[in-house]
């Protein structure tokens, strides 16, 4: 099958600033689903395996579209390091939710898109953006969540700690595989607490009448499996997949090497891909 790979596509947002997308879809007469994916927290589109992940998606004759969010850290220029720390500091689930309906956007209305079948999924703190999405937009059919959190708001600092951050302005995370010192600005709470009702990931998801299917590893050092029998409860349309032992990125890791799927990852994906074709 031949496929159509388009990378670093300018997505134009108003409210946050441009940034880039990838495209992978089969050459078609027929129009093709929308599968979004949504990376996570210190993530980007180009991490690990996502590029093989999307060419199995697209080899499925879906229309496949993975995005860097605006102010995950990466530029335009340099859409695989996190070069500009200062945008990263200023990232919020608010602009996050701004990039995720400008990408839906862009490619709803291209003419190879069948609109009726628009899914969406998210990595992580990408899944829980992704649970909110799906519930505001009556665009997206279908929805995934990998390694997917359940609760933004206990993910915020305790009392000493978050005390120190109101105070300072700023706090900072390593990045363990590159350690910069990344630093989150307080006006990332701020938008938060302004904005608590509509991230409530509980709330999204009790009320979702969409399908959901949560993929979850039972070795997950970041989100633990718990969380994924939480969405699973809350929801009355959602399949849950555990994979035993699975990590939090499904055995991928940066840089990715190899010309295969991690074996995890490989399970995850063709999970996805049956349910995309039941349920859109």
């Amino acid at each position: 099958m031949k496929l159509n790979i388009e990378r670093n596509i300018i997505i134009k947002n108003a409210e946050t600033h441009d940034f880039l997308a990838d495209a992978f879809y089969p050459e078609s007469s027929e129009k093709l689903p929308l599968v979004i994916f949504a990376h996570g927290y210190k993530g980007y589109k180009d991490w690990g395996a996502w590029d093989l992940m999307a060419k199995k998606l697209a080899e499925a004759s879906f229309f496949f579209v993975k995005f860097n969010f605006s102010h995950n850290g990466t530029t335009i220029e340099q859409p695989k390091d996190f070069a500009d720390l200062e945008t990263f500091g200023n990232n919020n689930f608010s602009k996050e939710m701004s990039d995720y309906d400008e990408v839906l956007n862009h490619f709803y209305n291209d003419p190879k898109i069948d609109q009726d079948k628009v899914a969406i999924i998210g990595h992580s703190r990408g899944g829980g953006i992704t649970v909110i999405k799906a519930f505001e937009d009556e665009r997206v059919k279908a929805l995934i969540t990998l390694a997917g959190v359940s609760n933004f708001k206990y993910r915020f600092p305790t009392k000493d700690r978050f005390e120190d951050w109101k105070n300072t302005g700023v706090m900072y995370s390593e990045n363990k595989r590159t350690h910069q010192q990344m630093p989150h600005y307080f006006q990332f709470f701020e938008d938060f607490e302004k904005n608590e009702n509509r991230f409530d990931i509980q709330y999204a998801a009790q009320h979702l009448e969409k399908p959901f299917l949560i993929i979850q590893g039972t070795n997950d050092e970041a989100v633990k499996d718990k969380e994924a029998t939480l969405l699973n409860e809350w929801c009355k349309t959602s399949e849950l997949v555990l994979l035993e032992n699975a990590n939090h990125t499904f055995g991928a890791k940066e840089p990715w090497t190899d010309n295969e799927l991690p074996q995890d990852l490989e399970k995850a994906t063709l999970s996805m891909i049956s349910f995309i074709k039941a349920h859109i």
